[in-house]
């Protein structure tokens, strides 16, 4: 059973992960470039130490991302809850409306009064909050894997040539040993058709002489296959430790997306809620406030979030969303195509100056 959700107790768990993960990359990266320095210098114990640290590192990373992912879909959904609060707020309940009947002032202070007990202004600027430090994460963390992934690539490409070559060096010495013993086998077929003993022991020397040359090089062949062997189990763990930091980068991207729309939606709804012009519905919002969302609140100030737009984006972010983390994009899933504020029956006294044509 899926325990309550709490944003403090999983932000927390997303902060200390967030803040062990760059310290273990740091390492695997740093391993990444000794191999690239020195590859004789690690052996097998050396690599299933390693391989412990880099599958720690890709669970973990994935644990991280999944807590935020967790953390951004529960915004969401508390922001659909705040929505549908401010829709009740434009229309009047059968008891307002049976007030209004008798008295038009009294129906309009039992609606204030039904407002202004609902405090959803504090609840949005409690969203915007949340938004900024979950923004400010996801954004620190995907810095620092961006950094660890282009360094840990670079290395991984030179660890891979150097590898390649060596695979070359293999091949070039398995042909020179076919060469070298297809020639000691002709000299010992030559040997039988010279009747000088001094002949057949000149011939002799030269075909142990090829042999010899054959057996070398056999043995140096079979000890590059071993290294060539060894580096390609060093080269998985390395490729999937890059394969995994740009996964991770990906989903961040996703995240992002989705809180940045998300966090313009959360703007529109507070303006909305503005707009009402009820007493004590402002609140400041600032970018030097919220730095981490200042881009969004940049574009609200100057009046550039549009409710229809920002509708068509919010479908192809939580699509994103949705295909990086089907966990969690599947509890909303019936509201997606709503619209981000109902217009039906308002009143002309409650309607929004942001959705006036």
């Amino acid at each position: 059973m899926r325990k309550p959700f709490s944003f403090d107790s999983l932000f927390e768990a997303a902060q200390v992960l967030a803040a062990e993960l760059p310290g273990t990359a740091a390492l695997c990266n740093e391993f990444v470039g000794e191999f690239a320095r020195d590859p004789a210098a690690s052996d097998d114990e050396r690599f299933l130490a390693e391989n412990t640290r880099f599958h720690a590192f890709i669970s973990d990373g994935r644990g991280l991302t999944d807590l935020l992912a967790e953390l951004v879909s529960s915004l969401d959904a508390l922001t659909v809850k705040v929505s549908a609060d401010l829709d009740s707020f434009r229309g009047l309940t059968a008891s307002e409306r049976f007030i209004g009947r008798f008295s038009r002032q009294r129906m309009w202070r039992r609606h204030g009064a039904r407002v202004r007990a609902a405090p959803v202004v504090q609840r949005l600027q409690d969203l915007l909050v949340k938004s900024n430090a979950i923004a400010g994460l996801i954004h620190t963390y995907r810095g620092s894997a961006q950094a660890y992934h282009k360094a840990a690539e670079r290395n991984l490409v030179d660890i891979v040539e150097r590898r390649r070559r060596l695979v070359d060096e293999i091949d070039i010495a398995r042909i020179r040993i076919k060469e070298l013993n297809a020639k000691a086998l002709t000299t010992q077929g030559r040997i039988g058709l010279y009747g000088s003993k001094a002949e057949w022991d000149r011939m002799e020397q030269e075909r142990r002489a090829l042999k010899d040359e054959a057996e070398r090089i056999s043995s140096r062949e079979h000890e590059m296959r071993d290294d060539s062997e060894r580096r390609e189990r060093f080269i998985n763990i390395f490729q999937l430790f890059v394969d995994e930091l740009n996964i991770q980068i990906g989903r961040c991207n996703a995240l992002i997306r989705k809180l940045t729309i998300d966090t313009e939606e959360r703007l529109l709804i507070y303006q909305a809620q503005v707009d009402t012009d009820i007493p004590g519905s402002k609140v400041q919002i600032s970018a030097e406030l919220f730095p981490n969302i200042a881009e969004e609140i940049s574009l609200f100030e100057r009046s550039m979030l549009l409710p229809h737009e920002l509708e068509h984006r919010k479908r192809a972010a939580d699509a994103a969303f949705d295909e990086r983390f089907p966990a969690f994009g599947q509890e909303h899933k019936g509201e997606a195509h709503a619209p981000l504020i109902d217009t039906t029956g308002i009143s002309s006294r409650l309607r929004f100056r942001f959705l006036r044509s």
